[in-house]
């Protein structure tokens, strides 16, 4: 069974700078494309980043230059390492998986199948 677990979440000031982790388990990631998505109260779900099989990245213009999507497949982890954050940054945050279209960098969520619980991250101006 997959299962994917994200943690790293917190409050921080503008400015701050957090790193989330995505531990995956029940399988491997080396074969699965990943991403990160957000959703803010009131808001629907957002993609922020993308990493194909091949390590290949994309991200939304909003985070463009603050984010990094990074995978470690000996640990079986993702994470998106989050520097110079906003308050427009404040969200859940979730962990995505799919083994279909490897090398595809899209960042529609109905195209993932696999997700996390989420993390909050909040951001104070």
């Amino acid at each position: 069974q997959v299962q994917l677990v994200e943690s790293g979440g917190g409050s921080v000031q503008a400015g701050g700078s957090l790193r989330l982790s995505c531990a995956a388990s029940g399988y491997t990631i080396r074969g699965y494309r990943m991403a990160w998505f957000r959703q803010a109260p009131g808001k629907e779900r957002e993609g922020v980043a993308t990493i194909s099989g091949y390590s290949q990245t994309r991200y939304t213009d909003s985070v463009k230059g603050r984010f990094t999507i990074s995978r470690d497949n000996a640990k079986n982890t993702l994470y998106l390492q989050m520097n110079n954050l906003n308050p427009e940054d404040t969200a859940i945050y979730y962990c995505a998986a799919d083994n279909r279209g490897w090398l595809s960098l899209s960042l529609v969520a109905a195209e993932f199948g696999y997700w996390g619980q989420g993390t909050q991250v909040t951001v104070s101006s």
